[in-house]
């Protein structure tokens, strides 16, 4: 067997599930859930045309959720075996039967579950021989060196291939999964000499191969970046527009995510509690869940509890139309799953008219944030506080490299003051965004 195969098929893989709920079934469990999975991957760093490590990852396991009525039990294992599988069973069995009785547990209704079969296209195997890997990772490498001379080190080149697939189960019948593939190249180089150096790095990642970047297109942008900071400046205290740079710009998006998620809306842990139907953004923002676009990089049929994913609209004209909510979630608030136990799936971010630089003419002068530091964030009040770099931007242009500051404000502020979002959207995960400028946040240096 080839390192980069599957060690079980899928068939292989129901069986596994299937015997998981007889066991249950046979062991006096009401319900009872189950995800099998399996997963491999290879990886290779250069670092100064070395080899400096070469990794291969096999995992492989099996989550076990018991309910006796309204007691839950959870246990997992490793190990494929028939005994093991009976006593995981039995091991989650004997959680649940001490476990406090919970209104809010138990498998989804069946009526909320998946039932059509899809194909997102979401499994591209690359197979890539390692001396191949190597080659690649050199190739990226090398080019962030032929940029310029002051590129003095490197933090290295790496070349990952991942490819995972499960089957997810439960008692209501309900019993589906699929492979998965996610492949990425990066480069992080720094560049100067003596007390101004800096570091930066870009990468290309997805599904299928053929759609990443070339690696040294990678390689020759990750040295530009770094040779930009060169000369970097500190800034005085003061209150101006930022500019968050698209890599950025998702997690803007995430904290809006985490803000209105089921767990911290129960738990009453944030900023945004019921704010179902109120304008939180600008009337310009628009925002919506696309579950099923093909062979993106959070695409899914159904969400971890098997509940069937839809099209949605999470913000119309600045409004909060839509929670993210799980089964459990759903049921504490008194509301339906929304399909998003485990995440969102390929949130899109409606750019505006404007490209990157058409921002920057928009901002004039102020912050373009490139890199943050630290996770100052605090859900519950909405304030915001992150190390940053970047650049200072006067009259639409940039005029030099900035570091050692920190940006703050309040996120209920910061996304009500969205004065505008850009059209240059990177796609690199679940949420799709282009650059994101605020109209003004506190930057504090010197």
């Amino acid at each position: 067997m080839s390192a980069l195969e599957f060690s079980y098929t899928p068939d292989a893989l129901r069986q596994l599930a299937s015997d998981v709920l007889r066991h249950a079934r046979e062991l006096g469990a009401s319900a009872c859930e189950t995800d099998v999975s399996e997963a491999f991957g290879q990886s290779v760093t250069v670092r100064k045309n070395e080899v400096e490590t070469i990794e291969y990852n096999r995992d492989k396991g099996i989550g076990v959720s018991i309910y006796l009525g309204q007691r839950r039990g959870h246990a997992s294992t490793s190990d494929f075996s028939a005994q093991a599988l009976r006593a995981t069973v039995e091991a989650a069995l004997s959680i649940a039967r001490f476990t406090a009785p919970d209104p809010c547990a138990g498998l989804p209704e069946t009526a909320m579950l998946a039932t059509r079969k899809m194909d997102l296209d979401l499994y591209h195997p690359w197979t890539l021989p390692v001396e191949q890997a190597i080659d690649i990772a050199r190739r990226c490498e090398q080019a962030a060196f032929a940029v310029s001379p002051m590129i003095r080190n490197s933090e290295g080149a790496s070349v990952s291939v991942q490819q995972s697939q499960f089957i997810s189960a439960n008692s209501l019948g309900f019993m589906d999964g699929f492979p998965t593939s996610r492949h990425y190249i990066s480069c992080s180089v720094i560049a100067g000499e003596g007390d101004d150096m800096q570091r930066d790095d870009w990468y290309t990642s997805g599904r299928d191969a053929a759609q990443l970047a070339p690696p040294q297109a990678i390689g020759d942008y990750a040295a530009r970046r770094a040779l930009s900071r060169l000369g970097a400046k500190r800034l005085k205290t003061r209150q101006v527009p930022v500019l968050f740079e698209a890599p950025l710009a998702s997690g803007l998006i995430g904290s809006f995510v985490h803000a209105v998620s089921g767990g911290a809306l129960y738990r009453k842990s944030s900023f945004l509690l019921d704010s179902l139907g109120q304008r939180i953004f600008p009337k310009h923002v628009q925002i919506s869940e696309r579950p099923h676009l093909s062979g993106a990089m959070a695409s899914s049929p159904f969400d971890d509890d098997g509940v069937a994913t839809h099209d949605r609209e999470v913000v119309a004209d600045g409004v909060l139309q839509g929670y993210f909510l799980s089964t459990y979630s759903g049921r504490k608030l008194g509301m339906p799953s929304t399909g998003n136990a485990g995440g969102s799936h390929n949130l899109i971010v409606e750019p505006g008219k404007l490209d990157f630089e058409g921002l920057l003419r928009e901002m004039g002068t102020g912050l373009l944030v490139t890199e943050l530091l630290g996770q100052g964030v605090n859900y519950v009040t909405g304030d915001y506080s992150r190390g940053a770099a970047g650049y200072w931007v006067e009259r639409g242009k940039i005029a030099y490299p900035v570091q050692e500051i920190t940006i703050a404000g309040n996120l209920r502020d910061m996304f009500k003051g969205i004065a505008a979002i850009g059209n240059d959207v990177l796609v690199r995960g679940s949420k799709q965004v282009g650059s994101i400028l605020i109209e003004r946040m506190t930057v504090a240096g010197r």
